[in-house]
């Protein structure tokens, strides 16, 4: 039912959500009827039962959301959902990512203007996150947060008087596509021509910690290495794209307005977000990535919650040695203007030295301006536990939720890989769902 996505970063995501047999079932409880609006689409589902005051958007930069879990979940739950797919659905090239925030306005306006609805919140999942925060931020704040000049890419006017919704709901958000698709640079690339390498800092090198055979184990020297050399990767790649926009602006380059941008080795993932140049995908118990650092609330299988520091469940994926230098899976096809808007941001290092604001694709800045009620929950079995955390711990609003749910993939779905017994995590989805269907109704 899901389009594939061409570069975005979330192949495994995009098969995970594909529809399961007797889906048409829950379906026919919330009527979906499909709706152009305007450049973009959307799918509104009512509540399986009686009427909705409270509508939720679902939508992503270019994954198609269409039949997200969301779509049915929360109808069952009482909510009325609108799943949208942006302008820029399955084609990361053509991405300019101010233009999102004028889709989530048209699915805004719709909600609001349908039978019932009281309240509209944002459902920000994966790389929705940056989107969902993206748009609040400038609802409530005005085009001066988009056109800071901190930004490498600014918003124009067109993002005036933006309605702003009542309140956010991240699951296993990103902090920002530009951070992940950063951590996902192969670090040791010296050369973007020939492919050329640092064996110093070969991720794949069993002298540097590597494992073909399962959990790779690096060195704290190796890490701060490599994360810094992401980030001058980064930075390099920044400044050759800027270079070019100042040639096409000043007419001295084959095109006045945008041209392709490959960068190889850069990393789509195996099996997730994450990246095949990222380490924590190899090694998942890098505590920096992927365990909280204090006890937050863990919502088990079963249902309880417990309060303790929590690490990732995820299991290694070796894999990428394979994938990092192929062209589907370890080639990032972009635009300069997708690259410089929604895919790049200004570091020293990868880890914590990242400058949050020189991006306007980036949840971290976004959430610190934003006032509305906020939960967070992080999935278990996936990659964003501390990145989640640290998301948390930046928003300005006071009424913000911070949960882990037990075993669960960046999809929602159980981490069978990750369990040491049968049906271990078998209660994600629902737990999930659950939990965020009382956060909602305890507020609005």
């Amino acid at each position: 039912m899901f389009a594939g996505t061409f570069k975005s970063g979330l192949i495994g995501l995009v098969a995970t959500f594909a529809a399961p047999l007797g889906a048409s079932v829950a379906l026919a409880k919330s009527h979906p009827v499909y709706y152009p609006l305007g450049p973009a689409k959307g799918v509104y589902y009512k509540p399986d039962q009686g009427t909705a005051r409270v509508g939720v958007l679902v939508m992503h930069r270019t994954v198609n959301f269409l039949s997200h879990p969301a779509c049915t979940e929360l109808p069952k739950r009482g909510f009325a959902v609108l799943c949208m797919n942006s302008r820029f659905d399955n084609n990361e090239v053509r991405v300019v990512w101010e233009q999102t925030a004028l889709d989530v306005k048209a699915g805004v306006e719709f909600l609001k203007r349908q039978p019932g609805i009281e309240k509209v919140l944002l459902f920000g999942h994966s790389g929705g996150a940056p989107t969902m925060a993206f748009y609040q931020a400038v609802a409530e704040n005005g085009v001066g947060f988009c056109k800071d000049p901190q930004r490498l890419t600014k918003c124009g006017d067109e993002l005036t008087n933006l309605p702003p919704a009542d309140g956010l709901v991240f699951a296993d958000a990103h902090p920002g596509y530009p951070m992940t698709t950063l951590r996902g640079f192969n670090g040791s690339v010296i050369n973007e021509e020939t492919g050329e390498i640092d064996p110093s800092l070969d991720p794949f090198d069993p002298k540097n910690g590597y494992n073909p055979n399962g959990r790779s184990i690096y060195s704290e020297d190796f890490q701060k290495r490599y994360f810094i050399a992401q980030s001058t990767r980064m930075n390099k790649l920044i400044d050759k794209a800027l270079a070019i926009k100042a040639r096409m602006a000043e007419g001295k380059y084959l095109t006045r307005d945008n041209d392709i941008f490959v960068v190889p080795m850069a990393g789509n993932p195996v099996g997730g977000p994450g990246g095949t140049g990222s380490l924590h995908v190899l090694d998942p118990q890098i505590a920096s990535i992927m365990s909280t650092v204090r006890p937050e609330k863990l919502l088990r299988n079963d249902g309880t919650i417990e309060t303790r520091i929590i690490a990732s469940v995820a299991a290694p994926d070796p894999r990428s040695r394979e994938t990092n230098r192929a062209f589907d899976t370890g080639t990032k096809v972009y635009s300069i203007n997708s690259f410089l808007s929604a895919n790049a941001i200004r570091s020293t290092n990868s880890l914590d030295g990242i400058d949050q604001c020189s991006s306007n694709n980036s949840t971290v800045c976004a959430v610190r301006v934003i006032s509305v009620p906020q939960m967070y929950a992080a999935m278990g079995g996936a990659n964003f536990v501390r990145d989640n955390e640290m998301t948390f711990d930046e928003a300005k609003t006071k009424d913000k939720d911070y949960v882990v749910i037990e075993g669960a993939t960046h999809g929602f779905t159980p981490c069978t890989a990750c369990e040491t017994t049968k049906g271990q995590y078998s209660n994600t989805m629902r737990n999930l769902f659950d939990y965020v269907a009382k956060w909602i109704n305890a507020r609005f």
